[in-house]
This record gives structure tokens, C-alpha cells and sequence, in this order.
């Protein structure tokens, strides 16, 4: 069951209803509807793995009690270490088994050693593995530092894990902000579900509009890239920034304004990050749930950048590949990762790493300055140039790519794989962009216009521009889902 399908919408209307008119009096049945509800989701997908969420669920709900209980260093040391290798553990065999057994079998044949694959195992990544196992950990993480308290309510804490607007992507929450709002009581608020319908509005048309308007053609040119110049090589990983940012971006939106409609605040995850200016702002606006839980738990632990500068280079280094890693079992993803992390390391080395934390380009103008004109367009030049290592099945093929721009600058028309007319595309993204600038400030007013003449017109040409692009041949799935 996939946010953009019908079979969704009539799914949330159903609990929506049942959520606000017969639980509405009991915190505790509404929160037993919630975990019913999430994992019907979840096993919409497949049933078997619900198994996976409820052991993941049992395992960190004892740890935080257990971790808890002791006031001894080692012996909460210990409970902790029991939840990151149960979780870890979990997380490697879904999704790395295979990885690491073709790598070590790649290895011998270098070596001249045939080994046979027989170690391999058909092993299917469940949904969302990699989201609610980082949740369930930063739970213990937080208890172990003292930052929380445990519950035990282990309904509750179910259903924080479940959650099922951020459930298979995001963004991964920490209990701090989500486990107190379930297990508190929460009102009906209309202001807030209009705020959270604005949002799927919003989320549907970046992901049915943009990134599924997209897929087409830059699965084409990245299908056939060896047939294909460089003008069209340097389109297709161009497109794919915009395929990826309205996917993900799409998703996060319309999980944020799912959880409103049950009167639950979710965190941001995406602030505008194509206006970043350097590398390092770039990081504080794309998937800024997976950003922060690496600086919470791995970076600062290491020491940060309170080490020195060796070692906080270090540091930088290890987050960065860890985080390639994360997205997927595959050599490209850590190659995108390590190449992410050179392009900060200057930027961290110059200092320039946190000016623009609290800032937005054109801050206090409308338009932006020339100078901030040529930041981000370099910046988002360089991450557009990592995403061919993002996108590519292989690193032979990630550098194939590369030389293909390098030694092949060509230029040609490129025709749309099905015929469409490819201006239509361009003016899109163009009118896409300078509208996302508009709104910069406030990733959660997305139709934030005082005339309601103008927000009328501003729904109408929304809606008609997801029934214009809507395609029911493509594959409607979410790209951060294989993650």
C-alpha cells in the first residue's frame, strides 16, 4: 500500500474516522486503533515480516527498562551493546548477507581462487527495515544517556515504533518527540488537519508531478548510457536530482501531513535543500532525520569536532561512508558516500561548515544575489554529480557514465522515450523551482497565500497538473522504499 494509490486514501479516510469518532475518549484505545492500523499497513506489503517490526518492538521496550534499572556504567553499557547488535544484526542479514558474501567471493576470484556462491541465500530486504530499526535504537540510545525516561506502556511504544505514515520511510523519529505525543492525549484540530492536507496536496503533486513525470527518461538515459552524448548524460543525472528530491521529499510531506490528521507532529525532513549554498547546508536540509540521528550517535560519540582537526576529519569520514552504506548494499553507495565527504571536508576545514544553519538564500530580499546565485548552483552541481554513483547499479557503470561525459561532449536534442514533448518538462521543473523559492522560509506552508482567489488557483493548477502527468504505467513505488 503505497501513499499514491486509491487504495491508501480509502484505507486513512476509514481510520480517520474510526481514530476521531468511536476512540476519541481513550488515549489508549486510540493508540491500540494506531497499531492495529500500522500493521494492517505494514502487512499490506507482507505479512511475514510483521514479525520482524514485533521482535525489533519487544527487544528495545525490555532494553530501555533494563538500561534503566541499573545505575552501574558497565552494566547499562552492556544493555545498550544487547540493543545495537540485535538491531544492527537484523539489519545486516535483511539487507548486507548477500553484500558482504559476493564481496568476499569477488575478492578470491581476484586472487585466482574460484569459490562457489553456494553461501548465497535468496533474502528479501523487508520495507522500511533500515527506518524503524535506527528508531527503536536511538530509544535505547537516549536512555542510555540520560536524555529519557522509559515507558511501560509497551502498547504505546508499539505504536511509536509502527507508526505508519513514517513507518517504511521515514522521517525516523526519535522518542523525545514522538513516543510523548502517543502517549499523551491529542485533541481534534482543524486548523491542523487542513495544515496536514495542504501537505499531501503538496507531497502528491511533488511525487506524481516531478518524480514520476521524471522516471521515464531518466531511467532511459541511464538504460542506454553508452548510446547517448554528454549533453543527454549530463540531462539524465540532472533530472534524476529532481526525481529523487520530489520522491523523497514527496513521501516525507505526505507522511508529515498524514500524522496531523491524528493530531501528531512529525519532524521536518526536507528544508529546500536545492537553495543550499555549500555542501555542509545541504546536509542540514536533505533527509535532516537521518543527518541528525548520525551526528547524535556516531559522530559525537567519536568526539565530533571537539577532537581536533585530524580526528574530526576522521570522524566526518566515518559518517560519511556509514551513511552511503545505510542506503544500500552496493559499492556505489559508499563511493557516493566517501565522495560527499570530500566536498565537505574543505568546507569543514574553512569554518564555513555552520554559517548558514539559520539562514535561507535571499534571506532578506526577494531575489538572491549573484553571489549566492553561483553557491548554490555549484552546490547543487556537485551533489547533482554524486547522484551518478546514487543512481547507477554499478560502480563499471558509475565511471562508464563519467567518462561518457568527459570524452563524449556532444549535443543533441534529446527525445522523450514515449513521445511526449520534452519543453513541457523543462518549463515544469523551472516553474517547480522558483515556486519552492517562493516558500522557502516554511517547508510547512506549502500554499501559504493570503487571497483565497489565489490559493484557490493554486489547488486547481496543482490537481491538473497530477491528472496531466499521472501515469498508471509506471512503477508508483517510492525510491527511499528499497532502502
Amino acid at each position: 500500500m503505497v501513499f499514491n494509490s486509491i487504495e491508501f486514501f480509502i484505507f486513512l479516510f476509514i481510520v480517520f474516522v474510526f481514530y476521531w469518532s468511536l476512540f476519541k475518549k481513550s488515549v489508549k484505545i486510540q493508540n491500540v486503533f494506531l497499531l492495529i492500523a500500522s500493521y494492517m499497513f505494514y502487512g499490506w506489503w507482507d505479512w511475514r515480516f510483521l514479525s520482524l517490526i514485533l521482535l525489533s518492538t519487544t527487544v528495545d521496550y525490555f532494553v530501555g527498562i533494563k538500561i534503566d534499572s541499573y545505575t552501574k556504567h558497565s552494566k547499562r553499557k552492556l544493555w545498550l551493546w544487547v540493543s545495537v547488535i540485535f538491531n544492527v544484526g537484523l539489519l545486516g542479514f535483511f539487507k548486507y548477507y548477500n553484500f558482504f558474501v559476493d564481496s568476499w567471493i569477488d575478492m578470491f576470484s581476484m586472487l585466482g581462487y574460484d569459490i562457489k556462491s553456494t553461501w548465497t541465500l535468496k533474502v528479501i530486504l523487508p520495507v522500511g527495515i533500515s527506518f524503524y530499526t535506527f528508531q527503536t535504537m536511538s530509544y535505547s540510545f537516549d536512555i542510555y544517556y540520560n536524555k529519557l525516561k522509559p515507558t511501560r506502556d509497551y502498547l504505546s511504544f508499539a505504536a511509536f515504533v509502527s507508526f505508519f505514515p513514517q513507518l517504511v520511510a521515514g522521517p525516523i523519529e526519535r522518542a523525545s518527540n514522538l513516543l510523548s505525543q502517543i502517549i499523551n492525549k491529542r485533541e481534534f484540530s482543524y486548523e491542523q488537519c487542513v495544515g496536514g492536507l495542504k501537505l499531501i496536496l503538496w507531497g502528491l503533486f511533488k511525487k506524481v508531478v516531478i518524480a514520476d513525470a521524471l522516471a521515464p527518461i531518466v531511467d532511459d538515459i541511464f538504460a542506454n548510457y553508452t548510446t547517448y552524448p554528454a549533453s543527454t548524460l549530463i540531462l539524465g543525472v540532472t533530472l534524476f536530482s529532481f526525481q529523487v528530491y520530489g520522491d523523497f521529499s514527496g513521501y516525507s510531506d505526505i507522511a508529515i501531513g498524514t500524522a496531523k490528521l491524528f493530531g501528531i507532529e512529525l519532524k521536518s525532513n526536507f528544508k529546500f535543500p536545492s537553495f543550499s549554498r555549500n555542501v555542509a547546508e545541504y546536509w542540514q536540509r536533505w533527509h535532516v532525520s537521518l543527518s541528525t540521528w548520525f551526528r547524535h550517535y556516531v559522530y559525537i560519540p567519536l568526539g565530533g569536532s571537539r577532537v581536533g582537526k585530524l580526528k574530526s576529519v576522521r570522524n566526518i569520514i566515518i559518517i560519511f561512508l556509514v551513511s552511503g552504506f545505510w542506503h544500500g548494499a552496493n559499492w556505489t553507495f559508499i563511493f557516493w558516500g566517501a565522495f560527499h565527504a570530500l566536498a565537505y571536508i574543505p568546507v569543514f576545514l574553512m569554518g564555513r561548515n555552520t554559517i548558514y544553519k539559520n539562514s535561507v538564500v535571499g534571506e532578506n530580499s526577494f531575489f538572491p544575489s549573484l553571489v549566492e546565485i553561483g553557491q548554490v548552483l555549484l552546490t547543487f552541481s556537485i551533489v547533482t554529480f554524486s547522484r551518478i554513483f546514487f543512481r547507477s547499479e554499478s560502480i563499471t557503470d558509475a565511471f562508464a557514465f563519467i567518462k561518457g561525459i568527459c570524452s563524449n561532449f556532444t549535443y543533441e536534442v534529446y527525445d522523450h522515450p514515449v513521445g511526449y514533448r520534452m519543453i513541457d518538462y523543462y518549463v515544469l521543473i523551472a516553474l517547480f523551482v522558483l515556486y519552492e523559492y517562493r516558500i522557502r522560509k516554511d517547508e510547512r506552508s506549502p500554499f501559504k497565500f493570503k487571497s483565497k482567489i489565489v490559493r484557490f488557483i493554486a489547488y486547481t493548477i496543482v490537481i491538473l497538473g497530477m491528472l496531466l502527468f499521472y501515469d498508471s504505467n509506471i512503477d508508483r513505488s517510492f525510491i527511499y522504499f528499497q532502502f
